[in-house]
């Protein structure tokens, strides 16, 4: 068969723009494609929420990729193993109560299976701002290209209304801090930002779950921002809690959704 390259850009650009004019008016927009929030998006999507997800790097995954100082390896512990069970992840007991996994596999099951489920993911987005209406209530967000904030190119920004976003953003917990700036008297989480604390693995991961809530009217924190906004330790390469912490996350999303 003869190829025609202009056939070829056709394809990639009519697809892309069906998608994602598809997903510019959603159930739950996520922000950051780390292991918490590719969690929250398959568990959401299974569930028939309509779910996009916004990366501004070229690669998801977050800081699994590099697994801990650059060796592909995470550690898992007891208590989210049944979750690595689900997504087919091999893993093997290293010591009682601490499993040893492939960050690759993990990036790379974890990203399928949200697609799988139905959730869209955009890269190379960034997310510059949220919509707020009368309520002070968060219903979407404003997003540009990555590469256009970079080179700091003046261009406008699109918007996609949500019902409920989730900030997956990691340790900036950059959807947070929006709100916190740009709405006169908001208070994100119980006392606002405080930024994470030094690292404690025991109370990091105990905390990244138990502080995944919504943290301001239609804006939902998990992974690390969850940790950044309630003052919680850093982990490490301990990556339970963040799985953990996006099914919380969902679960929370589709109780608002009243699915």
């Amino acid at each position: 068969m003869a190829l025609d390259e202009i056939k070829v850009t056709r394809a990639i650009v009519e697809s892309y723009v069906e998608s994602f004019l598809k997903f510019t008016d959603v159930d739950v927009a996520l922000v950051g494609a780390g292991p918490a929030n590719l969690v929250a998006a398959k568990k959401l999507a299974e569930n028939d929420a309509k779910t996009v997800l916004f990366e501004k790097r070229l690669s998801v995954g977050g800081g699994v990729w590099g697994g801990g100082m650059m060796f592909p390896r995470i550690v898992v512990q007891s208590e989210a193993c049944r979750i690595l069970e689900e997504y087919d992840i091999w893993y093997r007991e290293f010591d009682e109560g601490y499993y040893v996994a492939n960050s690759i596999e993990t990036v790379a099951k974890l990203t399928a299976r949200a697609i799988d489920a139905g959730a869209e993911i955009f890269n190379l987005v960034t997310v510059e701002d949220v919509m707020i209406r009368e309520d002070d209530r968060v219903t979407g967000l404003v997003i540009n290209w990555t590469t256009a904030q970079m080179a700091g190119l003046p261009i406008d920004p699109l918007s996609v209304r949500a019902k409920v976003v989730i900030d997956g953003t990691g340790h900036d917990a950059a959807i947070c801090r929006v709100v916190q700036k740009k709405i006169p008297g908001a208070i994100v989480g119980l006392s606002g930002i405080s930024g994470e604390r030094p690292m404690w693995a025991e109370v990091g991961e105990r905390n990244v779950v138990e502080a995944t809530r919504e943290v301001y009217p239609g804006l939902i924190v998990c992974g690390m921002a969850a940790a950044a906004v309630s003052a919680g330790p850093r982990m490490g390469p301990i990556f339970g809690g963040m799985l953990q912490s996006g099914e919380r996350a969902a679960a929370i999303a589709l109780e608002k959704l009243g699915r």
